[in-house]
């Protein structure tokens, strides 16, 4: 019996490549030098995800500016003073705002999966950014001369092709990344934004055939940054439900840093369809303890109460750095966290199987 194992993405990028992205910024390194930072950061990364031994590595996100704002990079019909996320510490992130159409992706996520392809042989996982979180761009009334229903049209399109390049060039699954769902509660209780964000990513997945959904996922958590978050306060329950509407085949659920980690696994007890995976966090970011493997161990094996061995996966809560300048958590321990929670999933996977072994004796 094995338990599928995947991370979720983001690696804190090393002091050289933050230094080389800071000096580039200010017009103070060429663009080459930047580029051999990148590369070397980018195999030094993929070295230690393949010394962690796990199964599916990323390409820790090295070259992206955040995992969620990889799409803009290059555009100019953007504005600095978009929507505002507020984290629990007082800081905050802002995404900018579209200042006119027609909505295009600056940069496509296929391109950090065929540099991260030059360096391993291992199955690769590629991260891409909800629709929906792009979807925040662009006013509600939409812009002069372009409506918000034609812009949803030009990201849907936009969204389908970041999954599909992907898919065609052979990452074993692709991630889309959801943070917002949680958030979505907190800015409207209601529940209509989130729905509204649900129903834009099943648009987007509709462009896939249930084959190539079985090897979509979606990630959720209540946002990781420099240690904070920013919707962990909202009740986890009050999203379950809504999530699983989400037509994909595999759910990345944040879990190892929720207070009462049995309530929530009633709950996707509850949701859960046949034939769908949920990857459960089981090693959290945030926290500086680094996770022994017994303790990952237990953590599975609790899930596994509740959640069928054949759907059941781990993963870590949250990427450890997904914007490029945080440097709360050192690559030394999130590898650490990477190697508890891989050895971790192997011991509970044989203590499942004896579980079983067990169980088909007596039945004899």
């Amino acid at each position: 019996m094995s338990v599928p194992t995947e991370p979720i993405g983001s690696i804190p990028r090393p002091a050289a490549l933050l230094e080389a992205m800071t000096a580039h910024a200010a017009g103070h390194l060429p663009k080459d030098r930047l580029l051999a930072a990148e590369d070397a950061a980018l195999r030094d990364t993929i070295a230690r995800f393949e010394e962690t031994d796990s199964p599916v590595i990323t390409d820790g996100e090295q070259t992206k500016p955040s995992f969620a704002t990889y799409p803009l990079v290059g555009l100019r019909n953007l504005a600095p003073d978009g929507v505002s996320i507020p984290f629990a510490d007082g800081h905050a992130r802002q995404l900018p705002k579209l200042t006119g159409g027609p909505f295009r992706y600056g940069q496509h996520a296929l391109s950090y999966l065929v540099a991260a392809k030059r360096y391993t042989k291992r199955p690769l996982k590629q991260a891409v950014i909800s629709a929906s979180a792009l979807s925040l761009l662009c006013p509600q009334n939409g812009l002069s001369g372009y409506s918000r229903e034609v812009f949803l049209d030009d990201l849907i399109e936009e969204a389908r092709r970041d999954i599909h390049e992907c898919l065609e060039e052979g990452a074993s699954y692709v991630q889309i990344d959801f943070t917002e769902g949680r958030l979505a509660l907190k800015l409207d209780p209601s529940g209509g934004l989130l729905n509204s964000f649900i129903e834009l990513n099943n648009r987007v997945l509709d462009g896939f055939s249930p084959t190539e959904r079985q090897r979509i996922g979606v990630h959720t958590c209540p946002g990781g940054d420099r240690d904070s978050t920013h919707s962990a306060d909202i009740d986890y329950l009050a999203l379950l439900p809504l999530l699983f509407r989400l037509n994909v085949g595999r759910f990345y659920i944040q879990l190892a840093s929720e207070r009462d980690r049995r309530r929530v696994l009633r709950v996707i007890q509850e949701q859960l369809k046949p034939g769908v995976f949920v990857f459960f966090g089981v090693t959290d970011p945030i926290n500086p303890t680094i996770e022994t493997s017994e303790q990952v161990r237990d953590r599975i094996l609790e899930a596994a109460e509740f959640i069928p061995t054949e759907s059941l996966g781990t993963t870590d809560d949250c990427g450890f750095s997904p914007f490029a300048d945080d440097t709360s958590t050192s690559r030394d321990t999130a590898f650490a966290k990477i190697r508890s929670r891989v050895e971790g999933t192997r011991l509970a996977a044989e203590a499942l199987q004896a579980k079983s072994q067990r169980a088909s004796s007596a039945g004899t």
